[in-house]
């Protein structure tokens, strides 16, 4: 079953591709808990970063606060955030 989340996932997707229709926007966070997302989710750092792809050394410097994701990586935390199943389930199809 597809997630709920998948409209706004839909649009973030075209936004990140630039065909997002005219007024669109995406207010992303000057901070994101990275550790709170991943904990939602029930996953170890390792779990979590092979899922989606990140780094384990970005990971855990994000989660220890030595840095902040930015850009591109805000804004697909947030889609984990919201729509881990959507990006589970686009990452297999890819």
């Amino acid at each position: 079953m597809v997630s709920a989340h998948v409209g706004p996932l839909k649009h973030a997707i075209d936004f990140a591709r630039g065909e997002a229709g005219p007024g669109f926007g995406v207010h992303i966070l000057e901070t994101i808990d990275v550790a709170r997302i991943r904990a939602d989710l029930g996953m170890s750092q390792r779990e979590f970063a092979a899922r989606f792809g990140f780094s384990i050394n970005t990971l855990r410097h994000w989660e220890q606060g030595r840095r902040q994701p930015e850009g591109s990586s805000r804004a697909y935390l947030l889609v984990i955030r919201w729509a881990p199943d959507a990006v589970q389930q686009a990452l297999r199809a890819a």
